[in-house]
């Protein structure tokens, strides 16, 4: 198993801070979340039916029609592998590390790549995987170029994989109402921006014959009933969506000014987390969890991404936490340990 955001209980039995009195900015869920509603008895006693709305709510939302609801993108991430031959593979680096170790355990040969050497390999690639915008350092590809990688390896057979798990405040750079076509695969999910990971909820944008082996290998009822529920009214509430799109950024940016005025400027980030390079990452985790406040640690390169703090007490805890002087090992921050 990779190690992920959260693991709180983990944490908190190490630093000895009771569960409730941690601030968890490790995972970059919204947490101004959808409200979920209470839901109507039918949800947990009948099986999930396809024709609930779900799917209609989700053509609606993200614009394409060629899908496939899954239980999260992480279903997605482990199944993919096996709908495709042995091939070569480009995957981003750093990048979310599911989609690595799921195609490699599959069998297929992996190529690492940074963002500016995709050009240079992908004549040679069969499958490129890419995160837009990247998790966990915030790098975007724009549409247009999405399209002409697309275009260049579907003319040898290939395929461009998306996961758009942070995409949601920006709809408009979607690949998803591309889909349909072989050689595009866009994968979406309702735990970030709707702050809804615990329904684990996501849906597939491909060709429908990969649908069809998708859902074949996955099974029946890969969703509960009430998780269908919640995520189709989650998709149909505009005024909702249109709320926090226009406030996550701004909320991103405080983060990002704070961080700046405590020495760790952020060199990207998305609406819902702020990524900051720095040699002191571990220092800096152990200083803020000390004090209660879970971040996420990265090591190849050494950064910290920190999410959104939930309200103006949670703010206040995490300024207080960043000044340098709190812990002698980080006093002589210098603008020459940051990158």
């Amino acid at each position: 198993m990779l190690e992920h955001g959260g693991r709180l209980q983990q944490a908190a039995q190490h630093y000895g801070i009771p569960l409730d009195q941690w601030l968890d900015l490790s995972t970059g869920i919204n947490p101004q979340g959808w409200p979920v509603p209470a839901l109507p008895a039918s949800c947990w006693q009948q099986l999930p039916e396809d024709d609930d709305g779900l799917s209609v709510a989700a053509q609606h939302y993200y614009g394409g029609n060629s899908l496939l609801p899954v239980a999260g993108s992480q279903a997605a991430i482990q199944a993919l592998p096996h709908c495709f031959s042995p091939c070569r593979v480009g995957v981003l680096s750093p990048a979310y590390a599911e989609h690595a170790a799921a195609w490699q355990r599959a069998g297929h040969r992996l190529l690492p790549l940074a963002a500016e050497e995709i050009a240079q390999h992908i004549d040679t690639l069969d499958v490129l995987i890419l995160l837009n915008p990247n998790n966990p350092d915030g790098t975007r590809f724009s549409p247009s170029q999405l399209q002409a990688w697309q275009q260049q390896l579907a003319r040898r057979g290939g395929t461009l994989l998306i996961d758009e798990a942070f995409i949601d405040a920006t709809p408009q750079q979607s690949m998803a109402p591309h889909c349909g076509n072989k050689g595009l695969i866009v994968l979406r999910s309702l735990g970030k921006f709707f702050g809804l990971a615990g329904a684990r909820v996501g849906f597939v944008f491909a060709w429908p014959e990969l649908l069809h082996a998708l859902r074949e290998h996955l099974g029946p009822w890969p969703i509960s009933g009430p998780a269908r529920e919640v995520a189709r009214l989650a998709l149909s509430d505009h005024p909702w969506q249109q709320h926090s799109r226009a406030t996550l950024p701004i909320v991103s940016q405080r983060l990002n000014t704070l961080l700046q005025q405590h020495g760790l400027p952020p060199s990207g980030g998305t609406a819902l987390f702020q990524y900051s390079r720095t040699r002191q990452a571990e220092a800096w985790q152990q200083h803020l969890a000390q004090q209660g406040i879970w971040v996420r640690r990265f090591d190849a390169p050494t950064a910290l991404r920190f999410g959104l703090p939930g309200n103006e007490t949670a703010w206040q805890r995490l300024e207080q936490a960043l000044e340098c002087s709190c812990r002698p090992s980080l006093r002589s921050c210098r603008s020459s340990d940051y990158m």
